[in-house]
């Protein structure tokens, strides 16, 4: 079971867990103007693990190129009889119901089946926690110099949450351990 979603990340700091005086602005000084690099990520229920695609934009176009990523993993290979059917959980954001999506989600149809969840319900989706506790931990509190220093830094942050035994408090998600 994959819990699909999209998020982004800033060039500017998240302030996590700062303290300051009553009416002070909490903000950090930082050069230039922020940029954002997009996340397209599935977590990966069973394993424990997230697949990530990074891109400058977030459009349907990335989303196909992760699920791109997922044929990789999931997909059929040649020479097998079939695929391990695969359960995907999407939102009914734009990026997942757009025309070129949709077709693309039916091409893998054979193998990938998707599960809707409600409009405006992201608390269904486990994604949602690891896009946070991602922000919260590994990207909080720095300063990016440019989108291509924050794009490996989300990849570091995903590769060091992928190897933790105990990637997150599993506590919060809904299916149990």
């Amino acid at each position: 079971m994959l819990f699909a979603d999209e998020s982004e990340a800033l060039t500017h700091p998240y302030l996590a867990r700062a303290w300051a005086k009553r009416g002070a602005d909490l903000r950090v000084p930082a050069p230039g103007q922020a940029v954002k690099v997009a996340m397209m990520g599935s977590w990966v229920w069973t394993e424990r693990k997230l697949i990530l695609y990074s891109s400058r934009t977030k459009r349907s176009a990335d989303f196909i190129a992760h699920l791109e990523q997922l044929d990789q993993l999931y997909g059929p290979k040649p020479g097998a009889l079939s695929a391990k059917p695969i359960v995907i959980v999407l939102d009914n954001g734009p990026i997942h119901t757009s025309k070129a999506t949709l077709a693309a989600l039916e091409a893998r149809s054979h193998w990938l089946t998707v599960e809707w969840l409600p409009k405006y319900a992201p608390e269904l989706n486990d994604i949602e926690i690891v896009w946070g506790q991602m922000k919260k931990s590994e990207l909080a509190h720095q300063t990016f110099s440019n989108a291509d220093d924050l794009d490996q830094a989300i990849h570091e942050a995903v590769d060091a949450m992928n190897r933790r035994p105990n990637r997150l408090p599993l506590g919060n998600l809904r299916i149990p351990a």
